[in-house]
């Protein structure tokens, strides 16, 4: 997105709303409102004709609706420029409001054609919401009218396009809160964009159907203050603020979103065109002199101190790297800081230029343990992406697939103290993953089906291929010799009985299914589609939800802890333990490392859980005590 023409710029700025003249319609039909109509108030826009239809170019404010929840519907079409067309609701004057755009210059190219973004004391923030929630690829024709619905609801907004009954995008927490204001459209007047067919409907009783919570990074630095804003003509971004003679800094404490993400336009405005400063710092307490592993992000310019020495200085703005950057906001960067004992002040001065004001931290090495798991021994580095763990109790052994190998991948054999007994015990498989064991035979799915291995003499004895799988992931085997396979991308559950495979169940209800246990007369199942656990009657097949851990979860190992409870792993990192009853507790996260769970091992007799990170090529033992 570039930044606007002065002159479109300031009657963007200048326009006004009177927002207590506007008359509210509750619960209204749908109205269809012609571009002619007087309702509109005309910013910078012109009504035309194109391909037969009364069309808007420009921009745009209906002046007869207070919307808070309803629909938006209108056809855009966009000849492939840069021109950034869409909708704007919720406007409470023109520098507060809710929008969602079109990019057609990067259609089809990158995931990001269609963007939400709210806009805050004249900020418009695209640079911080990106990603899952906030942006989506659709791949839309050029010179063509395309239709958008836009379904608004509390803090929450589904996009469609193209009359398809499934959302492109859900947004599930709208920036500027829940409130109500006027409706706008927002496009260039240069015959790059054009608006037809818009209506709407204000609807109080439209619902949206509400999402497993979001999954936020562990670690991450969420109290703060800020400073006021100052011009960054007038400051030196590379000294902290005590040696260049600014005393007067008026310190607000805030604390962060749940991601991390502090978002500055919510609490100042911008002072200049040319470039603003804040100043945030935090302190850190340490008990031993140490060094922080700090992952942040920003936008558009940095500078970090330590106990007012810099140690790092930095840009990240639009279009400053390359043509196509974008100067997204993430845990993109790292330094390492170096801490005393006692009390530590790390200050940002952060600067902003154009398209969103904030920044993100973490403490990149910050792992989270439950007081009843303690560390016993860890293997790095010694096999070849560990994917899964299963415990042979009548050999007293672990086995490990390893997931890749240049295409030579294996099996490993372990003993229970971390040591590598045997290395490559069964070769020749392809990306293996989950595993069972069942009447002394060893069973591992890989990219082509089921493969079977005699324990004792460690040779295959027999391969079962699966026709038209997509990525089969884990398996696991009842009491009558059947095997139930995930298929993870398919959304589907096969079962092998007697050599024959059949699809078991095919579910919308089933999602992504990845990990697989056998708990009694039903299969629990980890869908990562929705990040839940759930539980499937194997003679009715009927589908309970037992808990959920979040969106974005992927749902890995599943075990019994011996005490009546779930562990289930979340592969970015987690695990936890689910009772009956579906209450949670997270034992372990190791999300802020990156060091992954992938599909685990319990042993309750021993008390003993085994974690393989695939990714990050390493195997960890804990104790786990009741």
């Amino acid at each position: 997105m570039k930044p606007a023409p002065a002159a479109t710029a300031v009657v963007f700025l200048l326009i006004s709303i009177n927002l207590s003249s506007l008359c509210q319609r509750v619960n209204a039909q749908i109205e269809n409102i012609s571009f002619d109509s007087k309702n509109w108030n005309m910013i910078n826009a012109e009504v035309i004709t194109i391909q037969g239809r009364e069309a808007l170019m420009g921009m745009a404010v209906l002046n007869d609706v207070l919307f808070r929840n309803g629909t938006i519907e209108v056809d855009i079409f966009a000849t492939g420029e840069r021109s950034y067309p869409g909708i704007m609701f919720r406007i409470k004057d023109m520098q507060n409001y809710e929008r969602f755009y079109i990019r057609p210059h990067r259609n089809g190219l990158y995931g990001d054609d269609l963007q939400y973004t709210p806009v805050i004391n004249g900020i418009a923030g695209w640079q911080l919401y990106n990603g899952d929630g906030y942006t989506a690829g659709i791949a839309f024709p050029d010179s063509q009218w395309i239709h958008f619905k836009f379904e608004i609801s509390g803090d929450q907004a589904r996009v469609y396009w193209n009359y398809e009954s499934e959302p492109v995008l859900t947004v599930t927490n709208l920036k500027t809160g829940i409130s109500e204001g006027a409706i706008g459209l927002f496009g260039p007047k240069d015959k790059t964009a054009y608006f037809s067919n818009f209506k709407y409907s204000v609807a109080d009783s439209l619902t949206v159907s509400q999402l497993s919570p979001r999954v936020y990074p562990y670690g991450i630095l969420r109290r703060w203050e800020l400073s006021q804003p100052f011009k960054v003509r007038n400051i030196n971004l590379e000294k902290h603020p005590d040696n260049q003679g600014i005393s007067e800094i008026q310190w607000q404490k805030i604390e962060s979103e749940p991601s991390g993400l502090v978002d500055i336009a919510h609490y100042t405005g911008r002072t200049t065109r040319a470039g603003d400063c804040i100043f945030a710092r935090t302190n850190i307490e340490c008990k031993n002199d140490r060094f922080l592993n700090l992952k942040f992000g920003y936008s558009d310019a940095i500078s970090i101190f330590i106990n007012g020495k810099l140690h790092f200085f930095g840009t990240s703005a639009y279009r400053q790297r390359d043509p196509s950057f974008l100067g997204i906001i993430g845990l993109y960067d790292a330094v390492y800081l170096p801490l005393k004992k006692g009390n530590n002040e790390i200050l940002f001065t952060v600067a902003e230029s154009f398209g969103g004001w904030g920044f993100i931290a973490q403490d990149g090495d910050a792992i989270y343990e439950d007081h009843n798991l303690s560390k016993q021994w860890e293997l790095t580095n010694r096999l070849d992406y560990p994917e899964s763990v299963i415990f042979d109790r009548k050999r007293d052994q672990l086995y490990v697939s390893n997931y890749f190998n240049d295409g030579q991948e294996y099996v490993s054999v372990l003993n229970l103290d971390g040591t590598i007994k045997v290395k490559e015990w069964i070769s020749g498989l392809n990306r293996p993953t989950g595993m069972c064991i069942s009447d002394d035979r060893l069973y591992v799915v890989d990219r082509n089906g089921l493969t079977e291995i005699n324990m004792d003499s460690a040779k295959i004895t027999h391969k079962f291929s699966i026709t038209g799988a997509s990525f089969l992931n884990d398996v696991i085997n009842d009491a009558d010799g059947n095997f139930y396979i995930s298929d993870n991308d398919a959304s589907r559950i096969y079962k092998i009985s007697d050599g024959q495979h059949e699809i078991w169940l095919e579910s919308g209800d089933i999602i992504k299914p990845n990990g697989l246990y056998l708990d009694g007369e039903h299969l629990l199942v980890g869908t990562s589609g929705d990040g839940c656990l759930k539980s499937i009657d194997l003679h009715s097949k009927s589908i309970k939800t037992i808990a959920c851990i979040g969106q974005n979860s992927i749902m890995d190992g599943i075990r019994i802890d011996g005490n009546n409870s779930y562990l289930i792993s979340d592969f970015n990192g987690r695990i936890f333990r689910i009772n009956r009853s579906g209450e949670k507790t997270e034992i372990l996260n190791r999300t802020a490392p990156n060091i992954f769970c992938a599909d685990f091992e319990f042993i309750a007799s021993k008390n003993l859980l085994i974690v393989p990170s695939l990714y990050d090529n390493r195997i960890t033992a804990y104790t786990l005590e009741p």
